[in-house]
């Protein structure tokens, strides 16, 4: 018999190299339905010599990879303890991480998330559920999207669930399935540029606001490959360092000009995402941060009612959904839905490594 509470830690690092994210939640539930709340937080901004390692990791070599998972592994554990610690979280059923992805080829096969070797159990000393995607892979999907089972579980009041981070990825119901998939990338391309210009982010979308559109590009983009493919389907940043910015590159225009432009064209792929353009819209991630690309969703989607949610929630929804999976998987209850990855069945993905 399962009990009907948890305590557990989330743990993302995602493509946007923001840093890693955790989230001390306490799950219930009742009457078959899952609740959280989310008590105490922290996002640590990785170091400078890990965000190089981090951007140019994906042209590593196989030795090269292996060193780094292990040096991340070390790092990911040693962050995870000291978040335990300040907090005096020793109480925690387990720490459900996702490690951070450097690979995401599943037309291949095969899918990278570092931090993810054993020795993470022993670091941290609680119970670690962590690497979601590669069983997923091998069962003939994409491995991602994964926060959709929790988008299900817990945010089922809302008809779509957007989450604007490095990529953007929506969920929703349909035909009593859940449906979702990345839509395009959004951070990973907007922070190139922000920091060609010395500055971290966009704050607010202020620059791109003030830059122009520029029809040629915006038309280059719209045409690619991807976006004329059937869901399920994911994204990985091969996809941003291949196809998107040396097509944004050919482009000699203003940076801002740029930016203003690959807004749009978020905003146009979001509106061709949604099969219905009315009800209520979730939208979290760091994007939601960037009112520019707020308002253009705005313009797009004149009857979606768009809502932000608290700052927790908005900021750690994907550490959230992490925990959530992590819980799943000691019940031995499904938690990748094979409606949205494309794999052969639903399943309870994940290793537990016992300290």
């Amino acid at each position: 018999m399962f009990k009907e509470t948890y305590q557990v830690i989330g743990v993302m690092s995602g493509t946007s190299l923001d840093g890693i994210d955790l989230a001390h939640v306490y799950f219930t539930l009742k009457n078959n339905r899952w609740n959280y709340k989310i008590l105490e937080i922290a996002t640590i901004p990785y170091p400078l010599q890990w965000l190089n390692k981090l951007k140019t990791a994906i042209d590593f070599n196989k030795t090269e990879l292996i060193q780094l998972n292990e040096e991340y592994t070390d790092y990911l554990g040693t962050t995870i303890r000291q978040f335990i610690d300040d907090f005096d979280l020793n109480a925690v059923d387990a720490v459900c991480s996702h490690g951070h992805t450097i690979l995401h080829q599943p037309q291949k096969g095969y899918t990278l998330q570092i931090g993810n070797l054993p020795k993470i159990a022993k670091i941290v000393n609680k119970t670690i559920v962590c690497d979601f995607r590669v069983q997923d892979v091998k069962l003939g999907g994409q491995g991602a999207p994964l926060v959709p089972i929790g988008d299900r579980l817990l945010f089922s009041e809302y008809d779509y669930c957007l989450n604007l981070g490095g990529f953007s990825n929506i969920s929703f119901e349909e035909n009593d399935k859940r449906m979702a998939f990345d839509i395009s990338p959004v951070n990973t391309v907007l922070n190139f540029y922000a920091n060609q210009l010395g500055h971290d982010y966009d704050d607010k979308g202020t620059i791109a606001k003030f830059g122009k559109l520029d029809s040629d590009l915006l038309i280059a983009l719209n045409k690619l490959d991807y976006y004329q493919k059937p869901y399920p389907k994911s994204l990985g940043f091969e996809f941003v360092k291949e196809t998107v910015l040396p097509l944004m590159e050919k482009h000699t225009i203003a940076i801002a000009d740029k930016m203003n432009t690959y807004i749009e064209h978020i905003a146009m792929q979001t509106n061709y995402s949604l099969t219905k353009k009315e009800g209520k819209l979730l939208i979290t991630g760091g994007g939601a941060y960037n009112d520019y690309l707020i308002e253009r969703l705005q313009i797009h989607l004149p009857k979606m009612g768009i809502i932000i949610p608290n700052a927790k929630t908005l900021e750690y929804k994907e550490a959230l959904i992490f925990g959530l999976l992590g819980v799943l998987k000691l019940r031995n209850e499904i938690n990748v839905l094979s409606s949205v990855t494309g794999a052969k069945f639903d399943h309870s993905s994940g290793i537990i490594f016992k300290n």
